[in-house]
């Protein structure tokens, strides 16, 4: 019963931040560091990652930005989280961090599952999943990477999916 008291708050956290988004809200923006930023998150998911035997490391300079610090800790965390939840044991989930000029580039690959082409222009859809057989087992809230698509777009940024099934 706890647990699913606080899947719906998780839900809706999510659903608040993705009704901000699509209402435009201002949110504050700050120069943010985003290799410290990726430190940060690889340090936060440090269990979870051990607890899956998915090691997780973050490479790049350090490249500081304007933008909405929440908006990119969250952006980045639900492509690392996903990139743990859907992992091998044994796997790891690599970031790396690249200076644009103007701008910041952040990838997360993984050695995961993988997504089939068919699924990939659904997986940022809200509530969509892969497999929903494992939408309970995984926790999450089916919002995750929707939020890291109107985050991005928040942000004027472009996000871009590459994945092959069984290569993540």
């Amino acid at each position: 019963m706890r647990r699913e008291a606080q899947r719906l708050v998780a839900l809706i956290g999510d659903i608040i931040r993705l009704s901000q988004l699509d209402e435009g809200d201002p949110l504050p923006w700050e120069r943010v560091d985003v290799s410290a930023l990726c430190r940060d998150i690889a340090a936060d998911l440090r269990d979870k990652s051990e607890k899956s035997r998915t090691a997780i490391t973050v490479e790049g300079p350090e490249i500081p930005v304007e933008g909405v610090r929440r908006l990119l800790y969250e952006t980045v965390y639900n492509l690392c989280d996903n990139a743990i939840q859907y992992n091998v044991p044994g796997g790891s989930v690599r970031v790396t961090v690249t200076d644009r000029g103007d701008s910041a580039a952040i990838s997360v690959a993984d050695t995961g599952i993988g997504i089939a082409p068919e699924h990939q222009s659904r997986v940022f859809e809200r509530f969509y999943r892969v497999d929903k057989s494992h939408s309970k087992a995984s926790g999450g809230t089916g919002l995750g990477l929707s939020i890291v698509k109107h985050a991005v777009a928040y942000h004027h940024g472009t996000l871009d999916l590459e994945s092959q099934p069984g290569k993540g």
